[in-house]
């Protein structure tokens, strides 16, 4: 009876009821529908095979099938769901469903005998991978040509079909990615994702310990380097310069006022006393010297009185000794004068070696120091008195 204009699956039935050697009914390609209004359907109990496919039926149809139905057709229809609980058709053991709405694999609840199920061309994009586990019974399963969604959950059905052995017809040609785009057109069979893309914990977990290993590798190499020094003395430079800007009428920082800033460690500061001072101040062409203890200006943090002075001298004296290196506050001056070098590309520094500074006690951060020893000439105080009349002239030479 197929290519008619039958509209009720109920009318059907009833028509069939009394059709007592009727075993195969082909209704395919009719205008057949079931709201599932509660209607009783009554088929033939002789009825076997069925074909209800190209017609109009949704989920409402497995109200109304022949109990003793072992081969059934819903191909071509509306189907979006097979309801759990509703019908239970011991019997039946082919089933297609091909060319519906199915969103995932039907469960084998209500059909124990199943053997063959075709599912092709639904809506399927991450079919359940305990399939075979809920249906024992199915030797062929036909799931090909739907729009599978590449993506970890397929993982597991990819994994079903080797265990399978062999029960997923059409495999591997008729199973293909459609989603993701960039993996349109790939068989299930090459999609393959690492267990730590798959395993959010798993991915989690990695991606906390490269955290940590990452800010510690960062954290060290901020101690060895001691950038947070760094960063702490362009912040002091930053915001000395700042005040200057913002209070005009103050203290000219630009304009020159001495001739050199003495830049020395506490523990060198007799011979900067006895010796540098009293030669270059008195005499011929005595020289304007900038001392912390006389020409910092009270009231004012030290670093900025740091990087006043040495803006207000034409030159930059640093007595290098292993007492340099200790101190912190040598290493700031240093640091300004370095600063100022380059951002007025003078030449503004002189290097005096008090003492011999054996490279082991230069620490990791004084790479300035280690660089300007390297690079540029200092004057060595000399031990023989015969000498210093000559180290005089050439630090007062340097000077002017």
């Amino acid at each position: 009876l197929q290519k008619n204009k039958f509209e009720s699956l109920p009318k059907v039935s009833f028509m069939t009821s009394r059709m007592k050697s009727l075993k195969y009914l082909d209704m395919s390609n009719n205008l057949l529908r079931h709201d599932g209004a509660d209607v009783q359907c009554q088929w033939a109990e002789s009825l076997t095979e069925l074909d209800l496919s190209f017609n109009q039926l949704a989920d409402a149809v497995f109200e109304c099938l022949p109990v003793n139905v072992k081969k059934l057709s819903l191909q071509n229809n509306q189907i979006s769901n097979v309801p759990r609980g509703v019908v239970e058709l011991k019997s039946l053991e082919e089933l297609n469903l091909a060319s519906n709405r199915l969103a995932d694999l039907p469960g084998c609840s209500g059909f124990p005998s199943l053997q063959f199920l075709n599912i092709e061309m639904n809506s399927i994009l991450t079919p359940s991978a305990d399939f075979f586990q809920s249906c024992p019974g199915v030797r062929e399963l036909q799931a090909g040509h739907n729009p599978f969604k590449c993506s970890c959950e397929l993982q597991a059905f990819i994994r079903l079909e080797r265990q399978s052995g062999g029960k997923l017809f059409g495999w591997p040609a008729a199973y293909v990615c459609e989603y993701p785009e960039g993996l349109r057109g790939t068989e299930l069979k090459d999609f393959h994702l690492s267990q730590l893309a798959c395993n959010t914990t798993l991915l989690l977990v990695t991606a906390l310990l490269l955290t940590l290993v990452l800010v510690a590798a960062v954290a060290f190499l901020c101690i060895y380097l001691d950038v947070p020094w760094y960063v702490r003395m362009t912040w002091q430079w930053t915001q000395t310069k700042r005040r200057a800007w913002h209070n005009p009428h103050g203290d000219p920082g630009t304009i020159l006022q001495f001739h050199a800033f003495i830049s020395y460690s506490e523990r060198d500061s007799l011979w900067v006393k006895n010796e540098l001072i009293p030669n270059l101040e008195k005499g011929e062409g005595c020289v304007q010297l900038c001392q912390h203890e006389r020409n910092f200006i009270p009231g004012k943090s030290i670093v900025e009185n740091i990087i006043n002075c040495i803006e207000k001298s034409y030159k930059s004296i640093f007595v290098l000794s292993p007492n340099f290196v200790q101190s912190e506050w040598c290493h700031y001056e240093l640091y300004f004068a370095h600063h100022k070098l380059f951002s007025e590309n003078s030449n503004s520094l002189i290097l005096i070696l008090l003492e011999p500074i054996p490279p082991y006690l230069i620490p990791a951060r004084y790479h300035k120091l280690k660089a300007l020893m390297a690079k540029r000439t200092y004057l060595e105080w000399p031990k023989e008195r015969s000498k210093h009349a000559l180290f005089w002239a050439n630090l007062r030479a340097a000077i002017s």
